[in-house]
Order: C-alpha cells, then sequence, then structure tokens
C-alpha cells in the first residue's frame, strides 16, 4: 500500500470513530439541559481533558509551532501566560461558577448565569452577552475552519476548500445530533490522541537530529538568538504574550465545562489532570517546532513551505505512514474539538439567550432542541463563507476571538463571583466598553502592533464595570442570600473543609 493509503486509513478510522461517539450521544439526549450541558453529569477527567482539547485548538499543533520555527522561543512566553491563566482559571471561577450556576435558577450559559445572578429584569445584559457570543465565536469557528483546510491542503494536496469542507461536516454532524455529551466525550478522545502525538514527535524527532546538543547546535545555526526567550523580546511585547492567559477568565466554550461538572470538589482533581495535560502538550508544541528548526538545517533538500505545518511535515518524515497517519488525526482531533464546542456554545446562546429571552416563547423542549441543532448548522454555513478565502493565519484568527472573549466576558465573570456589589448595569456597561475596545484597539494596526488588544479591554471592562456598580449599587436582600448559599456550598465541598473538621 502507498503511503497515502495507510495515512487515510487512520483518518478514515479516526473520522467514523467520532461520528460513532455523536451516535451514541445523540440516544442519551432528551432536552435542552441535555444539548447544552449533559445535564451535569461530567467526571473530572472528561471534564480537563475536554476544556483543554477545545481550549487548545488547531493553535497547538500548527500556530504556536509555526510561531516558534519562524520567530524563536520569544514566542514562548504565550505559553507560559496561558498555562497560569488555565491554572487561575481552574482554581479561581471553576469551583464557584459550578455551584452558582446552579444556586441561581440552575442557569445552562454564561449570559442566562449573568442575568440570574444579578436578577437583570431587562434581559438586556443576557441579550448583549449572546450577541457578543455569537459574533467572536463565529471568527472562532471560522479559524478552525481555515486550520481545517491548511491541514488538508498540507497533508494530502488536496485543496484547501475540499479540506475545509471535511472537516466542517464531519463536526457540524457530531455536534449538531449528539450534543454537549458528543462534543465533551469525542474532545476527551481528541485531547488523548493530541497530547501522545505531541510528545511522540519532538521525542523521536530528537534521535533523528542527532539528540539534544546536535538539535541546539543546529538551530544555532540558523539564529543564535532563537533559543532564547529574552532576544528580540519587547517589555509590551513579553506582557502582551502573557496577557493570553487573562483570557481564560471570559471563554464561554472552556467556563461551560465546569458548570458541567457533576459537583464542585471535583475542579480540584480536574485541575490537576488538565494543568497536567496542559504542560506536557505545550511542551511538545515547542519541541516539535525547534525539532523541526535543526531538521531543516541538517537537511537543506528539504523544504518546509508553511511553517504552520512543521508538525504534519515532522511526523510524515520520521514515521511510518500508519503511524503518520494517527499523527495527523490528532491535528484533526485539535481543530474539530474546539470548533464543536465552540459550535454548542453559539447554538445555545442563539437559542437560550436570545430565541427565548426575546421572544419568550412556550416551545417544547423537543422543538428547543430542534432550534439548537438548526442554529448549529446556521453558524456554521457563516462560518465556512468567512474562511472560504483564507484570510489570516490560524493564530492571527484565534488571537483575535481568544481577546474579544477575554476582554468582554473575562471581567464580569471574576466580579460576578467574587464581588457582592456587581450590578446588572455595571455589567452591562463593563462588557460593551470590553468588546467595543477589543474591536478598535485590534483593528488599528499602530495599536495591536504594540499591546494586544485583551489588555486594554479587560482594563477598560473591569474599570467601567466597577464604577458603574458602585453608583448603581441597591442592597437585594435575593441577591446577597444567593451569594452567601453559593459560597457556603463552595466551602462545603472543599475537601480542605473536610480535613478541617476531622
Amino acid at each position: 500500500m502507498s503511503d497515502l493509503t495507510y495515512q487515510m486509513i487512520a483518518l478514515v478510522a479516526y473520522l467514523l470513530a467520532m461520528l460513532a461517539i455523536g451516535a451514541w450521544a445523540y440516544r442519551r439526549t432528551t432536552n435542552l439541559d441535555d444539548y447544552m450541558l449533559g445535564g451535569r453529569d461530567l467526571g473530572p477527567m472528561v471534564s480537563a481533558l475536554s476544556a483543554g482539547a477545545s481550549d487548545m485548538s488547531g493553535w497547538l499543533l500548527m500556530g504556536l509551532p509555526g510561531a516558534i520555527y519562524a520567530t524563536g522561543l520569544v514566542e514562548g512566553w504565550i505559553a507560559v501566560g496561558l498555562t497560569v491563566g488555565a491554572w487561575l482559571n481552574w482554581k479561581v471561577v471553576a469551583p464557584r461558577l459550578r455551584t452558582y450556576t446552579e444556586v441561581s435558577g440552575n442557569s445552562i450559559t454564561v449570559p442566562s448565569f449573568l442575568e440570574n445572578r444579578l436578577k437583570d429584569g431587562s434581559r438586556l445584559l443576557r441579550v448583549a452577552s449572546g450577541l457578543v457570543i455569537v459574533v467572536f465565536f463565529t471568527f472562532y469557528v471560522s479559524s478552525g475552519m481555515v486550520a481545517g483546510g491548511v491541514f488538508f491542503e498540507s497533508s494530502f494536496n488536496a485543496s484547501y476548500h475540499t479540506g475545509m469542507l471535511v472537516v466542517a461536516a464531519v463536526v457540524v454532524a457530531y455536534t449538531l445530533f449528539g450534543g454537549f455529551l458528543a462534543v465533551s466525550y469525542t474532545d476527551f478522545v481528541q485531547g488523548t490522541i493530541m497530547l501522545l502525538a505531541l510528545i511522540a514527535v519532538p521525542v523521536v524527532g530528537l534521535f533523528v537530529t542527532g539528540g539534544i546538543g546536535s538539535t541546539a547546535d543546529s538551530i544555532r545555526e540558523v539564529d543564535p538568538n532563537h533559543l532564547s526567550m529574552l532576544e528580540g523580546a519587547t517589555t509590551l511585547g513579553v506582557l502582551s504574550a502573557l496577557a493570553w492567559g487573562l483570557g481564560y477568565f471570559g471563554q464561554p466554550h472552556i467556563i461551560v465545562r465546569f458548570m458541567a461538572l457533576r459537583t464542585a470538589r471535583e475542579a480540584v482533581a480536574a485541575r490537576r489532570i488538565g494543568i497536567g495535560w496542559m504542560l506536557l502538550s505545550l511542551f511538545g508544541a515547542v519541541g516539535t517546532a525547534l525539532v523541526g528548526i535543526a531538521y531543516y538545517r541538517q537537511n537543506p533538500d528539504a523544504e518546509l513551505t508553511d511553517p504552520e505545518a512543521v508538525f504534519i511535515a515532522l511526523g510524515q518524515i520520521i514515521f511510518h505512514p500508519l503511524v503518520a497517519g494517527v499523527l495527523l488525526a490528532a491535528v484533526l482531533a485539535a481543530i474539530m474539538s474546539t470548533i464543536s464546542s465552540q459550535l454548542l456554545v453559539t447554538s445555545s446562546a442563539l437559542v437560550e439567550d436570545l430565541y427565548k429571552a426575546v421572544f419568550k416563547t412556550n416551545a417544547s423542549q423537543s422543538q428547543l432542541v430542534l432550534f439548537g441543532r438548526l442554529a448549529v448548522l446556521a453558524v456554521s454555513v457563516i462560518a465556512a463563507v468567512l474562511a472560504w478565502q483564507k484570510t489570516g493565519s490560524v493564530l492571527d484568527l484565534v488571537a483575535y476571538a481568544w481577546a474579544g472573549f477575554g476582554g468582554s466576558f473575562g471581567p464580569i465573570i471574576l466580579l460576578s463571583l467574587w464581588w457582592r456589589k456587581l450590578t446588572a448595569a455595571g455589567a452591562l456597561a463593563g462588557l460593551v466598553t470590553g468588546a467595543v475596545t477589543v474591536v478598535v484597539w485590534g483593528n488599528i494596526n499602530a495599536l495591536s502592533s504594540q499591546m494586544y488588544e485583551i489588555v486594554p479591554g479587560f482594563a477598560l471592562n473591569t474599570l467601567v464595570a466597577v464604577v458603574v456598580s458602585l453608583v448603581t449599587y441597591r442592597a437585594n436582600p435575593a441577591i446577597e442570600a444567593e451569594f452567601d448559599e453559593a459560597v457556603r456550598l463552595v466551602d462545603a465541598d472543599d475537601p480542605r473543609e473536610d480535613a478541617a473538621r476531622a
């Protein structure tokens, strides 16, 4: 059999497995709560790997290795910021959000939680939140489709558009029918594949390039600064890279996993699993880029036309075609895991936070699930249209959407969980300020080239939300009671409290 046949066998087997999980989840999905949140029944292992896989997307195997291959370890500050941000997200947000969303009206989406938490009778906050999710996630899903097109283009010499459509079709199929359970369990499988692949490529690649010493020498021959995280770095550049970590607090497709945990207690185990997975994966991505630099230095006849394809290219060079096919499946897993999560959250925003909020419908559960599936289809079509022209790199598209969510939702989520005096008016003003700041800043090159737009978006959002809340705050017994109950339940579920009582 040819190399391409072996690779296609592995890839088709992976795609069929994803569709099988979607079919299994379809049989377990009976109402909107199941479709959007899986009945709040995820264990820590599935929650952790699902959050990680949906978080990292194609940028982990394409965007980040490509940036480091082209520029060097100075791009690694993004990985540092993300690791710190992810740990804080699990530590600070996960337990309280899991408890508070159930205490406050059994909320199943981020916008519905904010409305219930702040007792916003106007519904403006919920609608504005839903619109922000729809707009930025459409760009985010589009970035995933771009990555899918590039993947097939680099791996099989297929056309960009064919690859994009294949990825979109499979993801839409299992997300549309299987909902949250399908997304979470496919993410779990995909996260496992990604981790194994990211360990295998740099480890085996080191033997090909002659070990650590020889690899480092080859990298220095290309550019001595490639192995430094400081050479070529600026203070603003490092701060911008570290600021990626701020984005975690406002990513709806990640924090929805916290809401689906069985108990707040399980956030501790999930945090340890998730951060361990993340560290190994990021080291693997960085290692892949460095081994790639050395390999192409040592083999000048070999040519890498696209730095973002370095993981794909190395896998095809150093492994048997069947194993290379599994590595290709890992890239596809990274892309698909994020698209599916984003599609589901966008669907929930359209149905739960826009359709139900605006029209106050009495639709049945089966009708709402149908509307959710139609929403998945509609967003997919719009994202595909945006991705058709392949504008911008994967990392650039992800960076814009990541900043949009971090700058608009991040401060509001933190304040809602930890500050009693946040008001609906303050949250709405902060949310709008953060979103507008990111859009304006991100589209002015003189500003965005100096500082990542998430920084001003996050800062101004926080400032406006706090000031407006202090001006509009009025004590509300219902809000106070729910805040106290959420804190009490988190403390009661904290393993440290068990130890103290013992």
